[in-house]
């Protein structure tokens, strides 16, 4: 593979607080070298970054892929198109799929399906339980074994608190966590929006905010009992944060996620009944929303994830209760996260930190950094290049978007896989 040097970039790498203008070398696959001054090997290619940023590929921490069982939706290849377009070169895949990732044989598929597109590497989340049904837990150890990097229901919570119990406990003995989706199920249940004003007006079925703080507190509490460690995903209320904060300061081992809707969009995003903004947890009020968005600075949140949950017109072309929840956010994670950036309320490191390095941490990935010897996954972006969303032209397959016809600041350049070029150029 021939050298390639990247030239006028400035290179951001938060896992090392590294902050630069300067140069980058791959080399068969990884990166050879970086800082300013390297100057250019004999017969290397170049890439001339005009001061863009180059930083870590993303790790995505939280996506549904389609496969198995929804290729109707999307496949992983598909995926891989949108998720190389948005800068991210690893996703964390979520086991909630026909059937579900509860025998380490489909750990295995799904990790050689994103080694078969050459973009994307795919690491699987092991159900919790099998067939993600709640009921029974699953092999946790031989899916660990397998190359689980956590274990999770997916959009289904873990409902009965004996079952959580048994469930941290077991995952401790394997080094793993278990990765909650914080809604109190009997609140939850027949719900679509949040509970209240605009709720009942639109005459749709509400979910309290409060089923989430409730399940967070519960399973704090039994994370605090058993000295497991339980991750949040996609947490979108005020109080729910407010009690993660408390955790974090008693030393237990308590983490969490947000996605872009929850700190970019509020309830008012579903209009006249948009059910492309009908999404699980729903979305919430303006103070919850503006919570969110001040916890990513603050340190409560450990990362952002793209929540990507594909669907296609048949499950959203629907009334807005018979509509399937979940958004595509692969292609748009970087953009929106960057509006917090542009609204003077996160700075470009930590906004990038949230996306590469805190994800990698919390999944045990070989990612998320610019480091002499790392893989050359990387992700080259203009932060100031303006772009709309437009449901129906974004890549891959998936076309779901909440934020459909928003414009942004902030478009991937061009994306590298161990060195090779697999978006832009």
């Amino acid at each position: 593979m021939t050298d390639t040097l990247f030239l006028n970039v400035r290179l951001l790498d938060p896992a090392s607080g590294l902050d630069i203008a300067g140069e980058l070398l791959v080399r068969d696959g990884g990166i050879a070298d970086l800082g300013p001054g390297l100057g250019r090997p004999d017969g290397a290619a170049t890439v001339d970054g005009a001061g863009a940023v180059l930083c870590p590929g993303l790790v995505d921490m939280r996506a549904g892929l389609g496969e198995p069982g929804g290729a109707y939706r999307e496949t992983v290849a598909a995926a891989a198109v949108a998720a190389a377009a948005g800068g991210i070169t690893t996703v964390a895949a979520l086991p909630d799929s026909r059937p579900a990732i509860d025998e380490p044989a489909l750990v295995r598929l799904l990790r050689a399906r994103g080694e078969e597109t050459g973009s994307l590497t795919v690491l699987p989340y092991g159900a919790a339980t099998r067939g993600c049904r709640g009921e029974e837990l699953a092999e946790l150890g031989l899916l660990r074994e397998a190359g689980a990097v956590a274990f999770t229901d997916g959009a289904r919570a873990l409902g009965p608190a004996r079952l959580m119990r048994t469930a941290l406990a077991y995952a401790a003995a394997f080094g793993a966590r278990i990765v909650q989706h914080p809604e109190e199920p009997t609140l939850a249940e027949g719900g679509v929006a949040t509970e209240g004003e605009l709720s009942t007006r639109l005459g749709l079925p509400g979910i309290p905010a409060a089923a989430e703080a409730i399940l967070v507190a519960r399973d704090i509490r039994l994370a605090a009992l058993t000295g497991g460690a339980v991750h949040f995903a996609h947490v979108s209320t005020a109080e729910a944060l407010a009690l993660i904060r408390r955790a974090k300061d008693e030393g237990l081992a308590v983490t969490c996620d947000t996605a872009p809707p929850y700190f970019d969009l509020n309830e008012t995003a579903i209009g006249d009944w948009r059910s492309y903004a009908r999404l699980s947890p729903p979305l919430r009020a303006e103070s919850d929303r503006a919570a969110v968005a001040a916890a990513l600075a603050d340190g409560t949140i450990d990362a952002v994830a793209s929540d990507h949950a594909p669907r296609d017109a048949d499950d959203k072309r629907l009334p807005f209760a018979q509509a399937a929840p979940g958004g595509a956010g692969l292609a748009t994670l970087l953009a929106v996260t960057l509006a917090q950036v542009q609204g003077g309320s996160l700075p470009l490191g930590r906004a990038i930190e949230l996306l590469t390095a805190a994800p990698a941490r919390l999944l045990g990935a070989n990612a998320g950094r610019l480091a002499k010897g790392a893989p050359a996954d990387l992700c080259l972006f203009d932060p100031d290049r303006i772009w709309q969303v437009s449901a129906g032209a974004l890549p891959g397959k998936a076309q779901n978007t909440p934020f459909d016809g928003r414009a942004l600041e902030g478009r991937v350049i061009g994306t590298w896989k161990a060195g090779r070029r697999v978006f832009g150029g």
